[in-house]
């Protein structure tokens, strides 16, 4: 097996990996990044990007992403394809971090920053995996915008799915919340504060059946669990709100991480539990998921491990 010796590791490759890359490497860190399968990460999923700093006509996921590659190749990032599969890190200050990828590389970094994200979770119906950046989102704040004045659904009954049905009952007609059980999971605030807006019918014992259209979403098709009664909504944007799965199996038993899987990082900077490893964006961020904070957490990590390696000499 090859080996290599590198001063930065940057394992993941959205805003936050890509932020931490241009960073370190204009502090001639000669960061390498190793994108995982879905190079870009979350973003490429999303169609069009309008809340992103620096774009005054908006954007698209996948062009937001390869416009941060090029910045960050420019001052020399090796961005590579490829999926860190093994981790073995050091517990020393100064000690040396291994890590295998492909399981035909070993890579031996001095500093590592994970932003390996988080994955939405969907449903898993052939039409909602089908129809996604074609009304069918999971993040009311990147996509609600586009639905001002429509009649939307949400799906879900936690704190998640009450905070984006409340957020967009603020710009939409009406929004529809299908709760799979008789009860929501939903904090007592946030129950009451769904109750008391008008425009948010809420639907006990009923998931989606069916996501309707052909290019872009005309409606749902709605069953009660209890009856098998089916009756269709007509609606022009689907939000799944079931919650999301931060994408660090790979870090279990060696990182702190909370019950969920997000890694914990001290206080306001970046830095794990082990020296010389950070994390940055969605794999640690759990309460905000946007590009820019993300983007902003990378350039924090890029900044630690820099300050980190500093403080070695």
């Amino acid at each position: 097996m090859m080996t290599e010796k590198i001063k930065c590791l940057i394992i993941g490759s959205g805003p936050a990996g890509y932020t931490a890359a241009i960073y370190a490497a204009r502090a001639d860190m000669k960061p390498v990044m190793y994108t995982g399968m879905q190079m870009g990460g979350q973003l490429t999923t999303t169609t069009e990007v309008d809340n992103f700093p620096g774009y005054p006509n908006g954007t698209d996921g996948t062009a937001m992403m390869n416009d941060l590659q090029k910045q960050a190749e420019r001052f020399g990032t090796d961005v590579r394809f490829g999926m860190v599969t093994k981790v073995d890190l050091s517990t020393e200050i100064g000690g040396i971090h291994k890590v295998i990828v492909d399981e035909s590389i070993e890579i031996e970094a001095e500093t590592i920053i994970i932003s390996t994200g988080a994955t939405a979770k969907y449903l898993g119906l052939e039409s909602e995996q089908r129809l996604i950046g074609g009304g069918v989102s999971a993040c009311a704040t990147c996509d609600g915008f586009f639905y001002k004045g429509q009649d939307v659904v949400v799906v879900g009954a936690g704190d998640t799915a009450a905070e984006e049905a409340t957020y967009l009952a603020n710009i939409c007609n009406k929004v529809t919340l299908l709760v799979r059980k008789d009860y929501m999971k939903a904090s007592k605030a946030m129950q009451h504060r769904v109750n008391k807006t008008t425009n948010i019918e809420v639907l006990y014992n009923t998931e989606i059946d069916e996501i309707l259209g052909d290019k872009v979403v005309e409606g749902v098709r709605a069953m009660n669990n209890q009856t098998n009664e089916k009756k269709e909504i007509a609606v022009t944007g689907v939000f799944i709100a079931i919650g999301h799965k931060p994408n660090s199996d790979l870090f279990k038993g060696v990182l702190d991480m909370d019950e969920v899987g997000y890694l914990i990082t001290k206080g306001k900077s970046t830095k794990t539990n082990l020296p010389g490893v950070f994390a940055a964006g969605d794999i640690q961020d759990k309460e905000y998921r946007q590009a820019v904070t993300a983007a902003g957490s990378g350039c924090m990590a890029a900044l630690d491990a820099e300050r980190y390696l500093g403080a070695l000499k």
